[in-house]
């Protein structure tokens, strides 16, 4: 193999308890790559290694190994969050036996290196994983850049959302379906008078009533029962109570917000100032400029 310097960037764990088989590896590895080779001369070592260690890319594993043999080994790095994703390559004197083989594969080996070890199965296997962890790496990032396209997206509907709520005229109030308020707008904090974390949590019997005495304390009683029916209520007359008291005539359009099962979640309070006008006719339902405000 000629071509040198390629894979600069990734780190393989070679473990064996013979000095001489890791001087080996490491020199095959170092001749034809630029990986970073970091070695352990035995199973707990490489398992705090591999645990302590930034980024192990791949870890060649002897088998046969005192105290803590390759099987065991895998199996300690396998059940760590940390390194349980690492590609293991076992290397071994023999397969032996099918059970054998197999018995790898179980404790989470990719793959097998038969000693001793030959130079171009060596590379070859050790390019394959490091094509792939590339090919990971960029499909990952090409992922965040996606996620990360689409949150600014998300942030830049939100940032526009909030400018039209926070420009609109109207006061906008959203309410719990048990009538408590979860959130207003600029508009309605100036109408009535308090600032925002004065209203959340307040119930809107405490800033709204009805127009008409008979409808007064109804707001989350029949008219609740008409949104669910209906889905809105519209250009109801009522009178927001500010926050020294004053009456403010309104007209109101309320609309119940439900889940993927119908359930009311919100209920959306669109209110209009109402303060110079008042009706052209009792009938009708129009209204023009007056000093209605003054006689409230």
């Amino acid at each position: 193999m000629t071509e040198h310097k390629r894979y600069a960037g990734f780190k393989v764990l070679i473990v064996d308890d013979n000095p001489n088989n890791l001087f080996t590896l490491r020199s095959l590895i170092e001749r034809y790559t630029d990986v970073q080779v970091i070695e352990a001369d035995g199973g707990e070592k490489a398992v705090k290694l591999a645990l302590t260690e930034n980024d192990v890319d791949l870890i060649i594993l002897d088998v046969q190994m005192p105290e803590m043999d390759g099987f065991q080994t895998a199996s300690m790095l396998k059940v760590r969050k940390k390194t349980r994703e690492i590609p293991v390559i076992f290397l071994t004197a023999a397969y032996k036996t099918d059970e054998f083989q197999q018995k790898g594969y179980d404790v989470g080996a990719a793959d097998y290196l038969m000693k001793p070890i030959d130079d171009n199965l060596l590379l070859n296997k050790l390019t394959a994983y490091f094509r792939l962890i590339e090919k990971e790496r960029a499909l990952n990032l090409l992922l965040e850049e996606k996620v990360a396209q689409r949150t600014a997206e998300l942030e830049q509907i939100r940032r526009y959302q909030e400018r039209l709520l926070n420009t609109m005229g109207e006061a906008l109030l959203v309410l719990s379906p048990e009538g408590q308020i979860k959130s207003t707008n600029p508009a309605a904090q100036n109408m009535l008078g308090y600032r925002e974390n004065e209203l959340v949590g307040l119930s809107i019997g405490d800033v709204f009533e009805e127009a008409e005495d008979e409808q007064a304390g109804a707001f989350m009683g029949t008219w609740l029962e008409a949104i669910i029916r209906s889905g809105v209520v519209r250009n109801v007359e009522a009178r927001f109570i500010t926050s020294s008291g004053t009456l403010v005539p309104i007209l109101l359009s309320r609309t119940a917000m439900a889940d993927e099962t119908g359930v009311v979640t919100d209920i959306i309070c669109i209110a209009k100032n109402m303060t110079g006008y008042v009706k052209i006719d009792d009938d009708d339902d129009d209204l023009s400029e007056s000093d209605f405000g003054d006689s409230v």
